[in-house]
């Protein structure tokens, strides 16, 4: 049966002494280099789920459309090709090791120590606060777009707009104690999505002959997770992507953190937030358009990945043909792009 998405509640019971800092509040991975050490085996398993069904939500795995045209489990994300394991000991000092995705043997000094996993291969996604397991946590990079403007079923139209992240995993071990002994230890470890993909489908009622390029935005959604519980920040940000032309419409495979501030088991639905989506569309002729929707329904009851779906969406006959069509459409008369290498604040 699927797991839903409220289930997913890490290690948290109790709370660990405050770690000390070093210089410059920053962790200090080489103070037990000389420190008597013991093993353990990290053996580290994946949940390789794309969305997690939230309550009132749509069983997507049971309820899969043959007209999306991909199969559920091609959704899935892979196993990544690396695993950080991050020891927080309960001195204040740290340390850090790289392994292969499945884990490995490790050498650490006797003692209580909290950790935190997480794959170690992505390109946007941007770690901060790493000093402290309560605080570490994952955001992506700042992208903007000259032609976006904010979507005007928001309340506010300036929103960070960023890379979509990669994708990520996590778990935290609150406290594992390591000892002196001649047997290594053995830890499995169950590796936790924190990205999800949304599978996003813009269907057009008329015009679709013209469109020659598409991207969108999808505005609202959270801008950082936490890496010890999985909790997503509360700020929101829009993602922006590119989109393929498909003989419905548009559509784009969007990975995300989720909807900010979840899950809390306070409540499921967050009614004083909104979600926006936006497609702007290159046509034959050179003309852009674009379309603004809300999918505040839509959104809410999918908080962790899923399909958004709008429709309707038309492009007029003048609209299509004004100017002709002799303009060589290209990638490049979108306009720029740009990548700015900034976390989220």
């Amino acid at each position: 049966m699927k797991r839903f998405s409220l289930k997913y509640i890490p290690l948290l019971a109790g709370t660990l002494t405050v770690l000390a800092s070093c210089e410059h509040k920053e962790l200090c991975f080489d103070h037990d280099v000389h420190a008597p050490k013991s093993a353990v085996h990290i053996q580290a398993g994946y949940e390789q789920e794309w969305e997690l069904t939230g309550e009132g939500g749509t069983d997507w795995e049971s309820m899969w459309k043959e007209e999306f045209g991909m199969e559920y489990d091609e959704l899935r994300p892979t196993t990544p090709e690396g695993l950080r394991i991050q020891f927080y000991h309960e001195d204040g000092t740290g340390s850090m090791h790289n392994a292969a995705p499945e884990g490995d043997v490790l050498h650490v000094r006797p003692g209580q120590h909290s950790i935190l996993l997480y794959n170690n291969d992505t390109e946007y996604i941007v770690f901060d606060d790493m000093g402290s397991f309560a605080s570490a946590r994952a955001t992506t990079r700042t992208r903007t777009r000259s032609s976006y403007l904010g979507n005007s079923y928001m309340e506010s139209t300036d929103e960070n707009t960023v890379n979509e992240p990669d994708m990520l995993y996590g778990s935290y071990i609150e406290s594992y104690t390591a000892e002196r002994k001649l047997e290594t230890d053995k830890l499995p470890v169950t590796m936790h999505p924190l990205v999800f993909r949304y599978l996003v489908r813009y269907k057009f009622s008329h015009g679709l002959e013209y469109v020659a390029l598409a991207r969108g935005a999808l505005a609202g959604m959270a801008g950082a997770v936490w890496l010890n519980s999985g909790r997503t920040a509360e700020e929101p940000a829009t993602i922006l992507y590119d989109c393929t032309v498909e003989d419905f419409g548009a559509q784009a495979c969007v990975h995300s953190f989720g909807i900010p501030d979840y899950p809390n088991e306070l409540y499921t639905t967050r009614t004083d937030r909104r979600y926006g989506l936006n497609l702007e569309v290159m046509l034959k002729n050179g003309k852009i358009k674009s379309f603004d929707f809300d999918v505040t329904d839509q959104v809410a009851a999918q908080p962790q990945g899923g399909v958004i779906e709008v429709d309707g969406i038309e492009i007029t006959d003048e609209e299509g043909l004004e100017g002709g069509s002799g303009f060589d459409v290209d990638i490049d008369d979108w306009g720029e792009y740009e990548d700015i290498e900034l976390p989220l604040k």
